[in-house]
């Protein structure tokens, strides 16, 4: 990774630096698991603020916010690993792609893509056997069954497993990997 070198900023230049206009924003970057990401985010602040309020405030605390911001909190983390397999954010160890040459770091890439599409392959038929277990399983403070929670579940490793067979077919057919794409673009993503 490249450092960015930034030009020293004066004190005034900072003071102003808010006023100036920041242009268009681009939502590009984004997909819709995206946004379904943040709705829920926002769902589960909601509730843990509902929590915090009646127990605090009121002395009366509402059982099923909690029940609610977990189960929240279960799906916001697998859609938002949906997030990082698009963007090639997921942890990984790339220090051995630097010694390796440019050929063979390509090919070590590609294997890895495709083990990661077997694991998401596997997770995904196993999140459909656990659902047929206990899929009609009902929470315990609400009256629902729990499959919503499941299901969605198995929707963020079935995305991840598309957005993993959509990074491979890119590392097939571009010149430059999606990690490398990312390691260069930074935050933003690809």
């Amino acid at each position: 990774m490249h450092e960015q070198q930034h030009a020293p900023v004066s004190v005034d230049e900072m003071a102003h630096a808010f006023e100036e206009s920041a242009g268009p924003v681009d939502l590009s970057p984004y997909a819709v698991e995206d946004w379904v990401n943040m709705a829920i985010f926002w769902a589960m602040a909601a509730c843990v603020f509902l929590q915090f309020f009646t127990r605090y405030a009121l002395n009366n605390s509402l059982a099923w916010t909690e029940e609610i911001a977990a189960n929240c909190l279960v799906v916001l983390v697998f859609l938002g690993s949906v997030m990082c397999v698009r963007m090639a954010r997921h942890i990984s160890v790339d220090m051995l792609y630097r010694f390796l040459s440019r050929k063979v770091g390509r090919a070590l890439e590609l294997l890895v893509d495709f083990i990661v599409i077997g694991f998401f392959a596997y997770t995904t038929w196993l999140m459909w056997r656990y659902i047929a277990i206990v899929g009609n399983e009902r929470m315990v403070t609400v009256n629902l069954p729990r499959g919503y929670v499941f299901y969605t579940v198995f929707a963020a490793f079935a995305l991840m497993l598309a957005r993993s067979v959509q990074n491979f077919i890119k590392d097939m057919i571009n010149e430059k990997t999606v990690r490398e794409q990312a390691n260069e673009t930074g935050v933003q993503g690809i």
